[in-house]
């Protein structure tokens, strides 16, 4: 029962995650009694509660795991494994707590200070909030001490798999050596948490679920629908007609939405009546009808036995919650990795197709689009560094592209050859770039289309990165058995991209998972030590009141600047500067100020209150004081003027006057690659660097002159997120290889890493 209660709840938390993550009491009492009825029998008691518990946790694992998309699947696996471990007691509170915040909430100058400058400052609060558990209590001393054991164990490549420094090796349990690597590399965390899962609850867990149509298909009955989930690029419709087939059962269709409701009560009408599946696509667009299907559904007196409802939707706030609880639900995405992508794309190729043309220059060039469909796709997940806006390509955007290499084969003069210009021009600006609407982005896809489409594709020694060759066959089975052969993981360099590119994948990946679980934790009172949320968010409060710097006085700003020349262009900017700062000091204040009286009860709590009282304990940023932050800058532009730029050797602290033309501009990252100080040109980023700072840029105007084709033209953003918003100008850097290499690299300037 206990095992139960803890089960139910947290597939019910899910809802918070996913407003379509929705499971009724009933479904779960039935697989409860399901699993009491199949579990391996035993005469022994306390043997057979351990056969049922173990046989009911991973049924509740396998059904619900298979009706959440995969960016959920490893959180849920997670989260049932940590609340598991704290009903045994093999988990505190406390270290739960730990493991979800890290450092986040804790002041850099009031923590002890950091014994060397590599150890980064989010990685030091991590820990110093670390080292308040029992067993790490000597964490900072034992680092200060041996600092040189721990950049050795820090920097080698897969960190979870070495041996800890000191005696931490032998006296770490799987969960206490995730708490240390989330505080150390957050990009080890999900690797190490498999680790934990494993260990805790078996291999069996691990392993992601694998759809199977059919099993999901024998669980329903003609009074429960299947409801498919759909994503970016994935569409069931094909699997659930080829089932159909295999089973001997017509399945007919209709797409809701616009005025298609009367087919689609005929269609359920004969159905219902003479048995076989109805699917609708697309529910989200019609939720009116949806309601009026449930009560269809729930009420027609007798439903024939074959008769299954299939239903396919996107995630809707308004999609009606019965309808959801009374379903059996699963998602279908499209594979991850660039083997299941080829897999997939060459599953759907006919022999027929690979026949279609006699020309030898055909099947590689099929390849090569196959591949770069998948490598489009794959690039998605690096955010920024793959494309600065992730689009949707899809199975249309493949089919076009192969149409047109059909028909520009069947047109081309043998003795001519391809005509290279015409099939980049189409991949990189028409079939794939009629999507792309970012420049840089447009600049990428042509860079592919450039390195990989030309005459040396044909030749022996072609590869798009090594291990990954354009393989002669004659038959659809013979690519599939090469594509099997490829590695399952792939190095982001076959992507064009530094292998520290999964450092931030990675990250990212860890850091998602982790504030959603703290995302979804009861907002109770109690934090399970002996302060109520409120008093600890109060106490906080006190804190930012007492560091808050005072405001400014407006006499005193235009007193000054009035001494320092008003209408020199930095001090325009300068007023505007303070202006907004002033605003944001305003708010956080009254906000503070508001927030304590709150809570002593003497002002009502109002729902922005709420909202900051929640995120402070989450140690988050309130979103009325993220609205104030943000800012638009709109440019002006000289017609004729272009920025030249030259990268100097100096560092900040050596420049003492202003260049005679032009300004110094310094403090700006690198992203995606390095910067070699001595030669002044762009190389490869350092293992595990993800931002190099550059040294003092000088940069001026002047006349219209050309570009030299040589150079890496370098965009500027403000932030990390790389949107029209943020982007401010480019930079030439000089290089050695070629500047499509880091085109593809995704290198760009940034103002701010955060």
């Amino acid at each position: 029962a206990t095992r139960g209660s803890i089960l139910y709840f947290l597939i019910t938390e899910m809802r918070l995650v996913n407003e379509m993550y929705q499971t009724s009491l009933r479904q779960f009492l039935g697989l409860f009694d399901l699993s009491l009825a199949r579990s391996v029998k035993s005469p022994i008691t306390s043997k057979r509660i351990a056969n049922i518990i173990e046989h009911m946790t991973y049924e509740v694992y396998k059904y619900t795991a298979r009706g959440l998309y995969e960016e959920h699947k490893f959180l849920f696996t997670l989260l049932l494994t940590l609340k598991i471990d704290i009903q045994r007691n093999r988990v505190k509170h406390e270290e739960f707590l730990t493991l979800i915040k890290g450092g986040a909430s804790l002041d850099l100058k009031a923590c002890p200070p950091k014994p060397s400058k590599w150890i980064l400052d989010m990685t030091w609060l991590n820990l110093v909030e670390l080292s308040k558990l029992r067993q790490f209590s000597d964490v900072l001393d034992q680092i200060s001490r041996n600092e040189k054991m721990w950049k050795i164990w820090f920097d080698k490549e897969n960190p979870e798999e070495e041996p800890l420094p000191n005696a931490y090796d032998k006296s770490l349990d799987c969960f206490r050596r995730l708490l240390l690597i989330r505080a150390w590399c957050p990009d080890r965390t999900i690797a190490q948490a498999r680790k934990y899962i494993v260990d805790a609850m078996g291999e069996n867990y691990a392993e992601g679920v694998l759809l199977d149509l059919e099993k999901t298909w024998e669980e329903s009955d003609p009074r429960t629908p299947l409801i498919c989930l759909l994503s970016m690029g994935s569409d069931p419709t094909d699997s659930i007609i080829a089932l159909g087939k295999r089973l001997k059962i017509e399945t007919r269709y209709v797409s809701v939405g616009q005025g298609q409701e009367v087919h689609a009560r005929k269609l359920l009408q004969q159905t219902m009546v003479n048995g076989g599946w109805a699917l609708l696509q697309n529910c989200h667009l019609g939720l009116d009808f949806m309601d009026e299907l449930m009560d269809t559904i729930v009420e027609t007196e007798t439903v024939h036995d074959a008769f299954r409802l299939w239903m396919t939707t996107e995630v809707h706030k308004q999609f009606p919650i019965t309808l959801l609880q009374m379903s059996i639900k699963f998602a279908n995405e499209p594979p991850q990795g660039l083997r299941a992508g080829l897999k997939r794309t060459y599953g759907g190729v006919s022999q027929d197709l690979l026949d279609v043309s006699a020309v030898a220059q055909w099947k590689p060039l099929l390849y090569a689009v196959a591949f770069l469909h998948s490598t489009v796709q794959e690039r998605r997940k690096f955010g920024p560094l793959g494309w600065n806006i992730p689009y949707e390509f899809n199975q249309a955007d493949f089919n076009a592209t192969v149409q047109f290499i059909q028909n520009h084969l069947d047109d081309m003069d043998l003795k001519k050859g391809v005509s290279w210009t015409t099939v980049r021009y189409m991949i990189g600006e028409i079939q794939y770039g009629g999507r792309v609407t970012d420049d840089y982005d447009k600049r990428l896809l042509n860079t592919l289309a450039k390195v990989w489409f030309s005459e040396n594709m044909f030749g022996p020694d072609f590869n798009f990165y090594q291990g990954y060759n354009i393989p002669k066959c004659s038959t659809v089975d013979n690519y599939l058995h090469y594509i099997q052969s490829l590695p399952t993981y792939d190095s982001p360099e076959v992507f064009g991209l530094h292998p520290n590119a999964d450092i931030t994948y990675q990250s990212k990946l860890a850091k998602d998972v982790l504030d959603t679980i703290l995302g979804i934790q009861p907002k109770d009172s109690s934090g399970g030590g002996d302060e109520t949320r409120e008093a600890v968010v109060a106490r906080l409060a006190d804190d930012m009141l007492e560091k808050l710097p005072p405001g400014y006085g407006p006499f005193e700003v235009k007193e000054r600047l009035q001494k320092m020349g008003p209408f020199q262009p930095m001090n325009i900017f300068l007023r505007q500067e303070i202006d907004r700062m002033q605003r944001v000091l305003t708010l956080v204040r009254s906000t503070l100020t508001e927030l304590k009286l709150a809570i002593d009860g003497t002002i009502i709590m109002s729902e922005n209150l709420r909202d900051a009282l929640n995120c402070m304990f989450d140690a988050r940023i309130p979103a009325g004081w993220k609205k104030e932050i943000t800012r638009a800058n709109k440019g002006w532009a000289l017609d004729n003027m272009v920025l030249c730029n030259e990268v100097t050797k100096w560092m900040k602290d050596d420049i003492s006057a202003p260049p005679t033309e032009g300004v110094y501009v310094y403090g700006l990252y690198l992203e995606g690659a390095g910067w070699d100080k001595r030669n002044m040109k762009l190389t490869e980023s350092k293992p595990k660097v993800l931002f190099e700072l550059m040294p003092v840029i000088r940069i001026y105007a002047e006349n219209n002159t050309v570009r030299d084709p040589r150079l890496y033209s370098c965009p500027i953003y403000k932030k990390p997120v790389r949107t029209d918003l943020n982007y401010i100008a480019a930079v030439d850097l000089r290089t050695t290889q070629v500047p499509e290499h880091w085109v593809l690299r995704g290198v760009a300037l940034l103002c701010d890493v955060k």
